[in-house]
């Protein structure tokens, strides 16, 4: 670690082998932490690089306990969190949404660490229980056309950082692998990122992965999701498209109105209320937003915004969204 330390201190980046090798050691506790504490610092003071980057995450792949959801062609739908902004569970609800228009999707998640409550801390209050059983998963993806892979069950490597990053509770590279360390290899992703630099180096990433259809979302004021509170930035297979809720057909709204709350209860009582079909205007044009742009991931360009939102919008306010819910927790 000392070696890898100096290398970084020195300005120098890892090349690809060299990332993985030093997270697999690291993952396997190696190492006191204030070495590991002063290697993730490092991240804290410059970019990481795209060799990092991936190495990092093949790391974690390679170290992960495998489900396969293969037979499902299945989407997930996550931001990389970090951006601070304390809103409601976005992409968790849309995540819901989308099941409930029919489509299957394998959720990827974990608990808040820089806002109060991450999807794994509103699903765990609601009564979903975590499991890494491949038949569970693979009953409620069936069922209810929607799992979750809460991501301690399936990346035990996570747990040599847990302590640390909850006692710092910053944003580390951590954030930058969620989204692309699910470990059913979902065939589609609709992930948002809290810089245009990640989005840049998540779509390089995913370029080199053929067959995945993907959309990388990332707005101007910094939400790692549409959030309608200003522009964004959308990167998919066709290309890079800035973006209003104007071009959307809907209306710029105040970041007031997605906050979401100050405790995991508050954030389990928003998140019940919108997925009921009472939330507010605002509320609902989030999520059908998000929702909408994951099933134009899944249909492709061909197929307009506009006839995605109305049958997320369906997919809400009749309710098979809570219903999809109701399967999986109890």
């Amino acid at each position: 670690m000392k070696n890898t330390l100096n290398k970084l201190f020195s300005h120098q980046s890892l090349d690809k082998d060299e990332a993985k090798e030093i997270l697999k050691r690291i993952s396997q506790k190696e190492f006191p932490d204030t070495q590991v504490m002063a290697f993730l610092t490092v991240y804290q003071m410059r970019l990481i690089s795209v060799e990092e980057l991936a190495g990092f995450r093949q790391a974690l792949l390679d170290l992960s306990i495998k489900i396969d959801l293969s037979e499902f062609n299945s989407i997930d739908m996550c931001g990389t969190g970090g951006d601070s902004k304390n809103t409601f569970n976005i992409s968790t609800l849309a995540s819901f949404i989308v099941a409930g228009a029919g489509y299957k999707v394998a959720k990827h998640g974990n608990y808040g660490v820089s806002s109060i409550s991450g999807s794994s801390n509103v699903l765990e209050s609601l009564g979903y229980h975590f499991t890494n059983d491949e038949k569970i998963l693979q009953d409620q993806i069936r069922d209810a056309n929607i799992t979750f892979l809460h991501a301690p069950k399936f990346h035990p490597a996570m747990a040599a950082f847990g302590a640390i990053r909850k006692e710092y509770a910053m944003k580390t590279f951590f954030n930058m692998l969620g989204p692309i360390v699910n470990p059913s290899f979902p065939q589609n992703q609709l992930v948002g990122v809290f810089s245009l630099e990640l989005a840049r180096m998540y779509q390089y990433i995913f370029q080199e992965e053929k067959t995945r259809k993907y959309g990388i979302l990332y707005g101007v004021d910094g939400y790692d999701e549409i959030s309608l509170t200003d522009d964004f930035v959308l990167r998919d297979n066709v290309g890079v498209h800035l973006l209003s809720p104007k071009d959307l057909g809907l209306k710029i709204i105040d970041p007031k109105s997605i906050y979401g709350g100050e405790t995991v209860e508050e954030a389990a009582q928003i998140f019940e209320k919108i997925l009921k079909g009472n939330g507010t205007n605002e509320q609902n044009n989030v999520v059908i937003a998000n929702a909408a742009m994951a099933i134009k991931v899944l249909k492709g360009a061909n197929v307009t915004f506009k006839i995605c939102f109305e049958e997320a919008k369906e997919a809400l306010l009749s309710k098979q969204a809570y219903k999809k819910l109701k399967l999986i927790v109890n």
